[in-house]
């Protein structure tokens, strides 16, 4: 009975311990939660300065775009700084975060190469760059290998306007993964709205890692939509395969 409760005694003076310590975290220090989130956030921002050095050739581009990250998650440099510190004396406590972390970032990595294998997956499948009127694919795979144009087109007529498109104003979306700024290939779209006595049309240059969104009007100055025409076209003069892809590819509702 005695070892018992002295092996219950001394986990009891743990947990006192630990709490204690949990409850003596300074005002200014973030807590667990937040700072996890945020040394993941600089974890992703870190890797994209690593691989995208063109576009941060400076430190001071590099402390910018960290800064931005401090920025939308409300805290300081100072805050950084104070909580990091405060974590690091304690080290098996920052080692189970970092450890928390970068399992996360694995997590996400696998997700990706999943996605991409998927994309890669239905695009084999389909075969063709250039797509009947009408249809268009979730997800799309440029494979130009030669001095060529390779460009996902579609057309969506009054009637698919009509019963597919229920609202006023809606948007056509598209995300972009493999597009390298440094690269001498061009990106571009072009969406042309065709309305009874108007045409607009809506070009854009792609040069990042983002999603795209073209917003869309049924309706301006009494002028009923149409016709909606687009693609997206790669130009590519250097004989490789660039492998970009477009995913999530959609023409929803705002």
């Amino acid at each position: 009975m005695y070892p018992r409760f002295v092996s219950y005694y001394l986990l009891l003076i743990l947990m006192s311990i630990l709490i204690t310590s949990c409850q003596n975290r300074p005002k200014e220090v973030l807590k667990r939660k937040k700072m996890e989130q945020i040394m993941y956030e600089v974890y992703v921002a870190e890797a994209t300065i690593e691989n995208d050095y063109r576009n941060f050739d400076s430190s001071e581009k590099k402390e910018a775009y960290i800064n931005q990250v401090f920025k939308m998650n409300g805290v300081t440099q100072s805050q950084w700084d104070t909580s990091l510190s405060w974590y690091s004396d304690r080290i098996d406590l920052y080692l189970r975060m970092n450890d928390s972390v970068k399992s996360r970032l694995k997590r996400e990595q696998s997700i990706l190469d999943t996605e991409i294998a998927q994309i890669n997956i239905q695009n084999n499948d389909m075969g063709e760059a250039v797509y009947s009127a009408s249809y268009i694919p979730k997800n799309f795979s440029f494979r130009s290998l030669d001095i060529q144009r390779d460009r996902l087109r579609f057309r969506i007529d009054s009637t698919e306007i009509s019963e597919n498109i229920k609202d006023s104003v809606f948007s056509f979306d598209y995300s972009v993964l493999g597009v390298n700024p440094s690269s001498v290939y061009t990106l571009t779209s072009l969406i042309t709205l065709v309305y009874s006595d108007t045409t607009i049309y809506n070009p854009k240059k792609i040069t990042e890692n983002i999603t795209y969104s073209t917003s869309i009007a049924k309706y301006i100055n009494n002028d009923t939509l149409k016709q909606i025409f687009g693609y997206i076209q790669l130009e590519n003069p250097t004989g490789i395969n660039p492998n970009i892809q477009l995913y999530n590819i959609s023409m929803s509702n705002k």
